[in-house]
């Protein structure tokens, strides 16, 4: 995984929004975003350490998705925007690339910065729950992911506005970063 910080320029979600200025894993920690390098190879012995990190983190289910053109058809476009948008979970949200690449974009919440995460098969990312995010394929538009999830699985967005800035969840994660 390569983060960096985004740059403001306008311009499709899918190319890259290098500004050269790379973020450190010291400021990922510091907003609560964990990650693992975790290859993926032919003998699956990438599915035993992926499974021992969920253990850690008391996760019990997954799936596995595929996001490409071919599988979303005449959607694609329009599922591809909704991930775009900014929003939170109230769970933390756990993906394991198994193939393909793309962005996972976090909010650096002392500078509202977007912080772009590049990852590719083999990065295993951890949100916590209440940060700002949004996902986008880069420009190869295909992605096979692994979903990691406590309970069941369920995935819902809250957009941001002023009710998810107000959003147990969102304190909570607020408090964790140490923001009064």
């Amino acid at each position: 995984m390569r983060p960096y910080y985004m740059d403001d320029l306008p311009g499709d979600q899918r190319l890259p929004h290098d500004s050269g200025s790379e973020a450190s894993d010291e400021v990922l920690n510091s907003i609560g975003v964990l990650h693992w390098s975790i290859p993926v190879d032919e003998a699956g012995t990438y599915k035993d350490k992926v499974l021992e990190v969920a253990k850690e983190r008391n996760y019990r289910n997954h799936d596995v998705i595929v996001i490409s053109k071919e599988g979303l058809g005449d959607e694609y476009e329009q599922k591809i925007k909704s991930f775009y948008h900014e929003h939170m979970h109230e769970d933390e949200e756990i993906r394991y690339l198994l193939e393909g690449s793309g962005y996972f974009d976090v909010r650096e919440h002392s500078s509202e910065s977007w912080i772009r995460c590049h990852m590719s098969a083999g990065d295993l990312l951890v949100l916590p729950a209440g940060i700002y995010h949004r996902f986008s394929l880069d420009e190869n538009n295909r992605v096979r992911t692994m979903r990691l999830f406590k309970d069941e699985p369920k995935w819902i967005a809250h957009n941001r506005g002023n009710e998810t800035d107000e959003n147990p969840y969102r304190i909570e994660y607020l408090k964790s970063i140490k923001v009064q």
